[in-house]
């Protein structure tokens, strides 16, 4: 497996410092800066496959830095750190397009876990396969979706859905399994990020096309369908 390029956006050197030694020593590089500002300009500059963003900075907070990347179009993954660990906290993370969440204190090995885990669903590379539902193609490698041959662009996100309802075709998704499985939250926040998701994929999917992709089960959850 290649090793993985990583932007780091830290102020505190020791916890710095105790980053980039556990990400050297596994293979990886990481890319550290600072403050806000300077996160932000080498995002946008540079390629990275994963960015961990400390949500407290001098000059400029993590949850206006992710919100600016992801209104540029930059749909990087980022795992956000915080001392902020409160559920209220961890929602307005995922609000504004955070893609996992961790609270401080963490255990380094877990950090280093959740980081190659947002890599491996952001790269499709879980599988090298196509999944084929009724008139929806999922090509996992290419990260594409197509419905009756027409390609369907999706964001990352949308796309991670789209997988894991392609993954679960004809059954039931529960919000809960969609927390848990395409966020990485072992808790439900109360928040809409789901619904708003959901709705966005929905949307896509049937655009141009006269029957439903996506069914509402109430008070269940969803379901895709083999749709025409």
């Amino acid at each position: 497996m290649a090793s993985l390029n990583i932007l780091y956006v830290e102020d505190d050197p020791l916890a710095a410092s105790a980053v980039q030694a556990l990400v050297t020593q596994g293979g990886d590089h990481l890319a550290w800066v600072q403050s806000g500002r300077a996160g932000l300009q080498r995002a946008a500059a540079d390629r990275f496959d994963v960015i961990i963003l400390d949500r407290m900075l001098p000059d400029l907070d993590g949850l206006t830095i992710v919100s600016r990347l992801r209104a540029a179009g930059i749909e990087t993954p980022v795992l956000m750190l915080s001392a902020l660990g409160r559920s209220e906290n961890r929602i307005e993370g995922l609000d504004a397009g955070v893609d996992d969440y961790l609270a401080k204190p963490y255990e380094p090995q877990e950090l280093l876990a959740r980081v190659k885990a947002l890599h491996r669903r952001s790269s499709g590379k879980v599988h090298g396969a196509v999944i084929i539902y009724g008139a929806l193609e999922c090509h996992l490698k290419a990260r594409t979706a197509f419905r009756a041959g027409r390609h369907i662009a999706l964001s990352p996100r949308e796309f991670e859905l789209f997988r894991y309802f392609m993954e679960n075709a004809g059954e039931t998704v529960t919000r809960e399994m969609l927390l848990r499985d395409v966020w990485n939250m072992s808790f439900d926040p109360q928040t809409n990020v789901v619904d708003v998701n959901i709705g966005r994929l929905r949307r896509k999917l049937e655009d141009g096309f006269t029957t439903p992709a996506l069914e509402t089960i109430w008070g269940a959850g969803y379901r895709l369908t083999a749709c025409e």
